[in-house]
């Protein structure tokens, strides 16, 4: 069994898929401080200030922590959470038509060893269909996802190519995790 740091469902969903037994439990930390000039720099520092204050919340003795953390970049621009919902258009029309690529990063601890891992999965995207993006809006699935981007949800239909692990774009490798849980 595993302490899931975060409160995302998908996280959860996809632990759960893989047959990784975990609880979920987290305490926050605030991402709107950090100063980053790349997309991974930025995911990295996310991740640390998450496993921080986790770790020292509950520690990794009683259960393994794993913490982790998902930055949306698209036209050299990190696409973080959006406030709003024109926020929300602004950022998923930065995305369509173009290369988008969704950055995680990841950190496991147990008391005899830690996993720091960084994935990246790209996806090249059609334009988007502007009466499916006023749906997709409508609906606030956009809210608290990374890129306002559900790669598994409104963009699917949208995609032309991908390089890299669809775990990966949800917000957790779990291909990577399983090899040394």
């Amino acid at each position: 069994m595993i302490r899931l740091c975060s409160s995302s469902q998908t996280r959860a969903m996809l632990l759960k898929d893989a047959g990784i037994e975990f609880r979920q439990e987290s305490v926050d930390f605030d991402e709107d401080k950090i100063v980053a000039n790349s997309p991974k720099n930025f995911v990295y520092q996310a991740t640390l200030g998450k496993y921080e204050a986790n770790l020292k919340a509950f520690g990794c003795k009683d259960f393994p922590l794993l913490v982790a953390d998902t930055v949306v970049t698209s036209a050299g621009k990190i696409l973080r959470k959006a406030k709003s919902i024109d926020e929300a258009r602004e950022i998923l029309m930065t995305q369509s038509g173009n290369i988008t690529s969704i950055v995680t990063c990841m950190i496991y601890q147990t008391p005899q060893k830690k996993l720091i891992d960084i994935s990246q999965t790209d996806y090249i995207f059609d334009e988007f269909n502007k009466e499916d993006l006023e749906r997709y809006l409508s609906s606030g699935e956009w809210k608290e996802k990374a890129g306002a981007c559900m790669v598994e949800g409104f963009c699917k239909p949208y995609i032309k190519e991908v390089r890299g692990l669809e775990s990966t774009a949800m917000g957790l490798c779990v291909e990577v995790l399983k090899v040394f849980i």
